[in-house]
């Protein structure tokens, strides 16, 4: 079927939602899984070059990259959300001009946040605790791949795009592409050219201009998502747009600030804790990369559902999601307990950063759970004109939920304590915001019907 040539419908209105999520997710898993897993493997290369401190310092970099990421994702949650609640309500000629609207805006964010952190790069470093070795690979890193943000920032608006569409597989693909791509340079460049963590910050650049090549033949040429840019344009949907990405945006920064003021608490134990907490940080999504996927699947079905006013199917969905997530957890949490040995062999680690990080693999499961429920819930309340909702649940848990609790755990009980601390939050925020989510729901409904 020529898909270029056929109207887009709104696909997620009929059939199974349990399938819609399933689908969804687990393309876009699969997707993910694929950086997440090279990001992995690149730190477990660095890991080889017998320097704990490169380690570490991988590690600060990518704090830093994580807080870019997280404002690329809150304006991509815009895209997606806005480009499907127009096709669900039929005006596909909107849904490109607000896809053209949304790319423009995300580029031109990317470009200026990247223009702002490039001097600041010594002094934030210094502030995460980076000292030493450690400080010169993060600087080092960063700025070979932080001028690439602009490309990282269109390749995902133009995968939300295609989840908006609901062309699950392309939109797979955009991310799939760029870590085969990654996988196959990171060994070549790190040991091969013996650029050493260098070679990984060189491989993540071109990674990402396969993404962004990938991300236009899906959304441009095969779909025909994408409008030309105009300037009357932009100023019609950017108001829009950021309603949805402003909110967002502080939302997905509560997660890495935390992570940089954890990073603080953990960078008073040494290099050894934190080179076990730069590992932790890309196992994470590996292990539950599921949930990650999640919330980007949960946008557009609830989204497509709102715009044709499908308020049982809103509600199902998100039980659907719920329903996913618990299981997921359930399930990874099950296989790093019981691979805890073998990861920590496989990063040679030893000492204080192998008892951390066999420590961790034992508590992931029970921590996750409930931030799953959050994000499923928060992914409810950026789709639905509630990303308020998204915002103060997020740094809740960010704030009163982690940081109190991690500086008393390490207070008392040294990293472990941090690292159970800093998890604690999470339980009250996730169950609360799922209420809230549902509550959304009847809310949204009782609007519909003229209450």
């Amino acid at each position: 079927m020529n898909v270029r040539s056929s109207p887009q419908t709104a696909v997620f209105v009929s059939g199974s939602l349990m399938g819609h999520v399933a689908v969804m997710t687990g393309t876009g898993a699969i997707g993910l899984m694929a950086i997440f897993v090279v990001d992995l493997l690149s730190l477990l290369y660095v890991s080889w070059l017998g320097r704990p401190e490169a380690t570490a310092g991988v590690g600060f970099a990518t704090i830093v990259l994580y807080l870019m990421i997280s404002i690329n994702i809150g304006l991509m949650i815009a895209v997606s959300a806005l480009t499907a609640r127009a096709l669900g309500a039929g005006d596909r000629a909107g849904a490109r001009r607000i896809a053209a609207s949304t790319l423009f805006l995300m580029a031109l964010a990317a470009l200026a946040l990247t223009a702002i952190a490039l001097p600041a790069l010594p002094w934030l470093l210094r502030l995460l605790g980076a000292h030493g070795e450690s400080y010169r690979v993060a600087l080092s890193f960063l700025w070979i791949v932080l001028p690439s943000n602009v490309l990282m920032a269109v390749g995902m608006g133009l995968s939300g795009i295609l989840r908006a569409v609901g062309d699950a597989r392309r939109a797979m693909f955009v991310t799939l592409g760029g870590g085969l791509v990654t996988a196959g340079l990171d060994p070549l460049l790190i040991f091969g050219l013996g650029l050493g963590p260098d070679g990984a910050a060189w491989a993540i650049v071109i990674a990402r201009i396969v993404i962004v090549a990938t991300g236009l033949h899906g959304a441009v040429r095969v779909h025909d998502m994408v409008a030309r840019p105009s300037l009357a344009g932009v100023r019609r949907d950017g108001a829009s747009t950021f309603a949805i990405a402003g909110p967002a945006i502080l939302t997905n920064l509560s997660n890495p600030i935390a992570n940089a003021v954890f990073a603080g608490v953990f960078a008073r134990f040494g290099d050894s804790a934190m080179a076990a907490l730069a590992i932790i940080d890309r196992l994470v999504p590996v292990a539950f990369g599921v949930l990650f996927a999640l919330t980007g699947a949960v946008g557009p079905i609830l989204a497509q559902n709102w715009g044709a006013g499908r308020f049982d199917r809103m509600r199902a969905g998100l039980t659907a999601s719920v329903q996913f997530a618990i299981g997921c957890v359930v399930i990874s949490g099950a296989v790093l307990a019981l691979a805890r040995g073998p990861i920590a062999g496989a990063f040679g680690a030893t000492g204080l950063t192998a008892e951390l990080l066999t420590f961790f693999c034992l508590v992931a499961g029970p921590m996750w759970v409930f931030v799953g429920l959050l994000f499923v819930a928060n992914a409810a309340f950026n789709n639905l004109g509630m990303p308020l909702l998204s915002t103060l649940f997020s740094w809740g848990r960010a704030t009163l939920g982690t940081i109190p609790l991690a500086w008393l755990g390490a207070h008392y009980a040294g990293p472990k304590g941090a690292l159970v601390g800093s998890a604690l939050g999470a339980v009250a925020f996730g169950v609360l915001a799922l209420v809230f989510a549902y509550r959304g729901i009847t809310r949204l409904e009782w609007k519909a019907s003229g209450g």
